[in-house]
């Protein structure tokens, strides 16, 4: 399917969206708009994904860490077992200039996530108890990856990106290394901020794409890489790049484009998945206005081995 039979946007209200290919189905799950729950649906072809029923497959508690602001949800399969990673608050305060943010795991033995029960598997604890938030998982050089964004009291900013060994799929292994913080100027517009990554491979280099500034239309995506066969962590082996890699498109209307996973078309294709909005008049927090929505587009790859992102297509 050719990146203009897609509809844009694929999904309305549905922010922070990702995409898992498995086996014959994709899966997709998002922030919705309350962030009082997280839900999956089930396709078997990407755009099946626009009319697909969400199933709920958990709902916060009235009280305790996990109660308010369930954010950025992302599926994965770990060792036989399904895990939802997101981020979840105590409560809507604001505290020092930030939200409360931890990061949690949800387990599900079962073969089907949409009907299997899910297990709470409580806070993912880092060496800093700080705001923190967007959690994915990789497997590279035979290993499990845990990669996230999370303030640093001692760095100027609202959060830097973070990579860790996983020892299981909630406990970390290996204390963690700073792979990027927001140093450039795009990076820094509204919010000083790198958050939202996501991962992919191609020939010999592993990317990392995140997404950077306030979430309005200066929200914007940047890129670090590593070769292949490097140690990741360690952070002098990474590569960043000076520049935004996929940004608002004011012709297209198209603003704020981030918060990116990766999967494949039918086809192959690599398919790059985010959220934006298609206008930038927002009353009061962006956070609250309820239409960053899933949108998808094919991309391709530069003669160096340099992932193309583009540009954001316009609505249709």
């Amino acid at each position: 399917m050719s990146n203009q039979s897609w509809p844009n946007p694929l999904i309305e209200q549905r922010a922070d969206p990702f995409i898992l290919r498995h086996n014959d189905n994709y899966y997709f799950t998002a922030s919705v708009p309350e962030y009082d729950r997280l839900e999956i649906r089930r396709a078997s072809t990407l755009i099946g994904l626009r009319n697909a029923t969400p199933v709920v497959v958990w709902r916060k508690p009235d009280s305790g860490p996990m109660s308010e602001l369930i954010w950025a949800p992302e599926l994965h399969i770990i060792d036989g077992s399904w895990i939802i990673y997101f981020a979840a608050a105590p409560s809507k305060a604001i505290k020092n200039g930030l939200f409360q943010h931890r990061m949690f795991a949800l387990e599900c033995y079962d073969s089907d996530p949409l009907s299997g029960c899910w297990y709470e598997r409580g806070q993912i604890r880092t060496p800093i108890d700080s705001f923190a938030l967007d959690a994915t998982v990789f497997q590279h050089q035979g290993k499990n990856w845990y990669l996230w964004a999370q303030k640093d009291p001692l760095i100027p900013g609202n959060s830097n990106l973070y990579l860790a060994e996983l020892e299981n799929p909630w406990t970390l292994k290996t204390p963690p290394v700073m792979l990027s913080h927001p140093q450039y100027p795009w990076e820094c517009v509204g919010f000083s901020v790198n958050e939202g990554p996501a991962v992919i491979r191609h020939g010999d280099k592993l990317f990392v794409s995140y997404s950077a500034s306030a979430t309005d239309e200066n929200y914007c995506m940047g890129l670090l890489w590593i070769d292949a066969d490097a140690d990741p962590m360690r952070p002098t082996n990474w590569s960043k790049s000076a520049h935004p890699v996929f940004t608002t498109h004011w012709l297209h209307q198209q603003y704020g484009p981030g918060h990116n996973s990766f999967t494949t078309a039918e086809n192959g294709e690599d398919v790059l998945v985010y959220h934006a909005r298609n206008y930038t008049e927002i009353e009061g927090d962006p956070l609250w206005d309820p239409n960053r929505h899933t949108r998808i587009k094919t991309f391709n790859w530069s003669a160096d081995g340099m992932p193309d992102f583009g540009i954001p297509p316009a609505e249709q």
